[in-house]
């Protein structure tokens, strides 16, 4: 593992990630508001909303590419906001990112792409490299015979999986999923949902997953918390409208956790009647 063991904290029952009263703004809009939650180490929490409630703001702020506009982010005992960019950048190579569309580099191999993490940040032997990238792609259950591939020739499905290869090549000790089922079949969007579950099985990773499959939070998650859009809340109403185990949301006391669990629409399409009525 790519870190340097005398910048974590050295109690284990430390939350690895918290954060305290956490509101993010873009000008006048808002999008976070007064957020605090810790993350365990070991945990897979999974955040769920609908669109433009602010989720992968909130997955931005933890590995430190958006900055709070009030509140704080603590990663193993650190605020980020703190940090210069070199330090920055060094508790950035203990996370793994897989993008919403795995965002690989359309001009290199599957195998560059792999690679890259571990040639941009370590001095690791180009033998070892090979060695390794092996290993990710066998792990999310990718052939040999896809090494020099580009990601214009591989499936929406393999071109995720190649996405959590990268994200795995450094063994970070968290990684962040920004809707790592979008755009897949139901089939290959639970191919997807077993890695998950299995990296976390082979490797002792604290998780972050954002995303509006349901299947996917209740099957890779130990607790689900449920953000609100901040246009839809009236001021002195928190954002996290839910914080739960898998097993207990689909009965939060909330009505509209259940409206979104279940993917009703009606309360939702009165508020846009009225909305249109009323402009």
């Amino acid at each position: 593992m790519i870190t340097d063991p005398t910048e974590q904290t050295t109690d284990p029952y430390a939350p690895l990630v918290r954060i305290e009263r956490l509101s993010v703004d873009f000008g006048r809009l808002a999008v976070l508001r007064d957020i605090s939650l810790n993350i365990p180490r070991g945990q897979t929490l999974a955040v769920i909303g609908e669109s433009g409630c602010g989720k992968t703001v909130f997955l931005k702020t933890i590995i430190g590419l958006l900055r709070p506009t009030r509140g704080a982010v603590f990663f193993d005992g650190r605020n980020l906001a703190e940090l210069n960019e070199r330090e920055l950048t060094r508790q950035r190579i203990r996370f793994g990112f897989l993008f919403q569309q795995a965002a690989l580099f359309d001009s290199m191999t599957v195998a560059q792409n792999v690679s890259f993490p571990l040639r941009q940040h370590t001095a690791t032997p180009d033998r070892e490299i090979s060695e390794i990238v092996l290993a990710r792609l066998a792990e999310v259950g990718l052939p040999e015979d896809v090494l020099a591939k580009r990601p214009a020739e591989l499936s929406g499905g393999m071109r995720k999986r190649v996405g959590l290869a990268r994200a795995m090549a450094l063994e970070p000790e968290v990684i962040l999923y920004d809707e790592p089922t979008t755009g897949l079949d139901p089939i290959m969007g639970d191919v997807i949902n077993e890695l998950i579950i299995s990296t976390r099985r082979r490797h002792p990773v604290t998780s972050v997953l954002v995303t509006h499959d349901m299947r996917t939070a209740r099957k890779g998650a130990d607790r689900i918390v449920m953000l609100f859009p901040l246009s839809r809340l009236r001021p002195d109403e928190p954002p996290i409208i839910c914080a739960a185990p898998p097993r207990e949301i689909d009965t939060a006391a909330d009505s509209r956790v259940g409206q979104f669990v279940r993917g009703e629409a009606g309360e939702r399409l009165m508020e846009m009647r009225l909305q249109k009525a009323e402009s």
